[in-house]
């Protein structure tokens, strides 16, 4: 019986990750429960269960005295000498307590014990698990749909994928396989609420760590990230030695590097830039594919005024504004964007001195989006 509780006790630690030190001290005051519940008291009993070999032993102290009032805590001189003769007033005898003897609910009681100790070392085992785990990316697998949010199983327990962390028009397949942001771990009563997102932008941050050796190593640095998930993503990046290209390792060879990645987020697009301390060179980089005559930036009030070739002017702003929306939020920066001829007309040229001559250098670039563009100056903020 021993050795089949020490193998039970050895396969709960396995799987649950529950200690077996935990789950043999929960043993014992389960004894001690059913002495209470059998006896009315318990103060005066102790258990033991050897680590080693599953033997237990369960006994009450009791005082040796002339004339006994409690049994459950005294008992007489000589009952006492029937176990042993030196015994003497005052001494503490050790009076076994055969564990058969309780009845069936002292017995329910300690089985309960047992049970409710395990429920909980198994809850906050979880909860330690995956709570280590925040902030960081893991594959799950679709359960299945209620209402709008989504449940994922993520091995032990199921996470939730609320509404507003899905990416919009992104439709899963029950048991398909995903890679999901862990936002919160929250400990309740009936184990760890794991809350997840598709949106976050550390979500392609930590795709590039796990992808990208560079990146992961600390050789190459990803400074910013501004994401409008589904869709875009600009993301600055460093090297901390040069030899190392931050952009090419990121990209990798024919694009296979984010192009896994852009796999993983069902085709959003990712632009990767060279990170700049210079906030001009900074800006003109997030404004990317554009091309930039000027940027002129005010680092103190976080301002920038940035003037392109009038044929580059939809393309800078890009699609409903994203392409200056996303490269705001990298750098921080309002951006003013201007044509040559909005420049001109508003004396902004005069003003930062700038002379315009330029001879149609950009025009392998020309406007590669679709769709309404804007015509007017217009500013982004961060």
């Amino acid at each position: 019986m021993n050795n089949e509780l020490m193998e039970a006790l050895n396969i709960l630690e396995k799987e649950k990750d529950i200690s077996k030190d935990t789950l043999l001290e929960t043993i014992e005051n389960s004894l001690l429960t059913a002495c209470k519940t059998h006896f009315g008291k318990n103060e005066n009993v102790r258990a033991h269960v050897d680590r080693e070999t599953g033997e237990f032993e369960v006994y009450a102290e009791l005082e040796v005295v002339e004339e006994v009032e409690d049994a459950a805590l005294q008992i007489s001189l000589e009952d006492a000498r029937a176990l042993c003769s030196q015994y003497q007033v005052g001494d503490v005898v050790r009076k076994e307590i055969k564990s058969k003897e309780f009845g069936r609910i002292a017995t329910q009681n300690a089985k309960n014990v047992i049970l409710q100790k395990i429920r909980e070392e198994e809850r906050r085992s979880l909860f330690n698990q995956f709570n280590g785990k925040e902030r960081e990316v893991v594959t799950g697998v679709v359960q299945r749909y209620f209402g709008k949010n989504i449940s994922i199983n993520l091995g032990k327990c199921d996470a939730l994928l609320g509404e507003n962390e899905q990416i919009r028009g992104e439709n899963f397949r029950s048991n398909e396989r995903i890679k999901v942001y862990i936002l919160e771990v929250k400990d309740t009563p009936k184990g760890p609420r794991i809350l997840v997102s598709r949106t976050h932008p550390e979500l392609v941050k930590r795709l590039f760590e796990a992808e990208v050796a560079e990146v992961k190593d600390g050789t190459v640095e990803i400074r910013g990230i501004a994401r409008e998930a589904g869709s875009r993503t600009k993301m600055a990046v460093a090297s901390n030695d040069p030899n190392v290209d931050p952009v090419g390792a990121c990209v990798g060879v024919n694009g296979s590097r984010v192009g896994t990645i852009v796999d993983e987020l069902r085709g959003e697009k990712i632009d990767i830039i060279p990170w700049s301390d210079n906030s001009a060179i900074l800006i003109e980089n997030a404004l990317s594919p554009a091309k930039v005559i000027c940027v002129v930036a005010d680092d103190d009030e976080k301002t920038a005024q940035v003037i392109v070739p009038d044929y580059q002017l939809s393309l800078a702003i890009g699609k409903e504004g994203q392409n200056a929306r996303l490269a705001a939020r990298l750098t921080g920066y309002k951006i003013d964007i201007k044509s040559e001829t909005q420049a001109r007309e508003s004396g902004l040229l005069e003003e930062i001195g700038f002379d315009m001559a330029y001879e149609g250098e950009y025009d392998d670039y020309g406007e590669i989006y679709d769709g309404d563009y804007l015509d007017d100056g217009q500013e982004y903020e961060s």
